[in-house]
């Protein structure tokens, strides 16, 4: 039998909230976490609107001179770490750090450093570059600072891929986690891209929502009135821990990790496979992976991006994966609030599915009025819904053709 691992901590950054607590309770409401930018002056975009990060302040997290050497999407990341650390009840002295490690992703990494710091040498020189402009930029420097603040001297990675880095950091954490290479591990996604640059290129994709004179509508999954997704920023970072190490030391636990599941599509760079082949192999390996039955499990936190290809693929996948126990399944979308927070949603919707199991409640998908024809399914678009969840999976697709799925269940010792 391979090692059982265990959630024993969360921690959030999003557009709803810098901690769990307001996050939950905000998706449970279906308050929308979609405004207009204010980072930047968006007047000239396509798109002007962004799940952005409000109130944030990283001195709360890092020291002064480390909020200077640092981008952003590290802030983020470390401000999660904390709070997960926290409700873990983990303290420095009860585990050997070498047993300890850290898996933590990002789509983008530094990018409004590497703005900065461009624009930076046009207008003065590279005499004025920051010497700390390569830690900063990099993407593997949320795992990096993550590992230094908290003496993680086990497997140190990062994960890249696109808007599956989040997912695949937690699986891949889970997986060393059963090898026996760690004993904990934070893992999870960063982002912190609602930047011009950014905004920039997926607008020249026409890939955003152009509803502007409707954020909070604008990200509709499932919806046939839906326009592209909405672009969010945040993190997500979980504690996992071997069932045998959180045991020891009494630990509450929050959940447990039973599979996962990634497959590629080899098909296109940035369109999903048109039989959404990679989704439904990603989906079947989680699912065997927990060694279940796809009838055993009854909710999907679904990747449900708001774009006109992947809702109805999305769907078709899991389709082709539970046949008829499709139509019994609660799915929902959590960027139906948030908006796509890139590398960092499969970390967050990971926690929102934690929560879900942990508190018997759906969160709504919200904006869907008139459902797209090709996606049929139970989306949950009419208020949180009471219900008993056991056993779940949580879907990301990502640019590249990228899928990845965790299977989940709800505690029950």
């Amino acid at each position: 039998m391979k090692r059982r691992v265990v959630v024993t901590g969360l921690g959030v950054v999003s557009p709803l909230g810098n901690d769990v607590l307001s996050t939950w309770q905000n998706l449970l409401a279906g308050e929308s976490g979609i405004a207009k930018i204010s980072k930047f002056d968006a007047s000239g975009f396509y798109t002007q609107i962004a799940g952005e990060v409000r109130d944030f302040q990283p001195e709360l997290y890092l020291d002064s001179r480390e909020v200077k050497r640092t981008d952003p999407f590290v802030w983020y990341a470390m401000a999660a770490a904390r709070e997960a650390w926290a409700q873990s009840g983990l303290e420095q002295g009860m585990f050997n750090p070498e047993k300890a490690g850290v898996i933590i992703g990002s789509g983008v990494g530094g990018i409004s450093t590497i703005e900065s710091q461009h624009l930076l040498y046009l207008e003065k020189g590279p005499r004025r570059i920051t010497p700390f402009f390569a830690p900063m930029m990099i993407s593997n420097m949320a795992a990096g600072n993550v590992s230094i603040a908290f003496d993680a001297r086990g497997p140190v990675r990062a994960v890249v891929t696109a808007c599956a880095s989040g997912t695949d950091a937690i699986g891949e954490a889970f997986r060393t986690i059963v090898r026996g290479e760690a004993d904990i591990m934070f893992a999870g996604g960063t982002e912190a891209a609602v930047t011009p640059l950014a905004i920039g290129a997926f607008c020249a994709a026409r890939a955003l929502s152009a509803r502007n004179d409707d954020p909070q509508g604008a990200s509709r999954p499932f919806d046939s009135g839906r326009d592209g997704f909405v672009m969010g920023e945040g993190s997500g970072v979980v504690i996992l821990e071997s069932l045998e190490t959180a045991k020891a030391r009494g630990a509450e636990i929050l959940a447990e990790i039973w599979g996962y599941g990634c497959a590629g599509d080899a098909y296109h760079v940035v369109q999903p496979h048109p039989e959404a082949a990679g989704a439904a192999r990603a989906m079947a390996a989680a699912i065997r992976d927990a060694g279940w039955a796809p009838e055993e499990i009854d909710y999907v936190n679904a990747h449900g991006t708001s774009t006109p290809l992947n809702d109805p693929l999305e769907t078709r996948a899991i389709k082709n994966v539970f046949g008829e126990h499709a139509y019994k399944l609660a799915i929902n979308s959590t960027k139906s609030m948030t908006g796509h927070l890139l590398g960092a949603a499969g970390a967050l919707e990971f926690i929102v599915t934690v929560l879900t199991l942990r508190n018997g409640i759906i969160h709504p998908t919200i904006n869907l009025s008139a459902p797209d024809p090709e996606c049929d399914l139970d989306y949950v678009p009419s208020g949180p819904r009471k219900q008993l969840v056991r056993k779940a999976i949580t879907n990301s697709l990502g640019f590249g053709g990228h899928n990845a799925t965790l299977a989940l269940s709800r505690w029950e010792d």
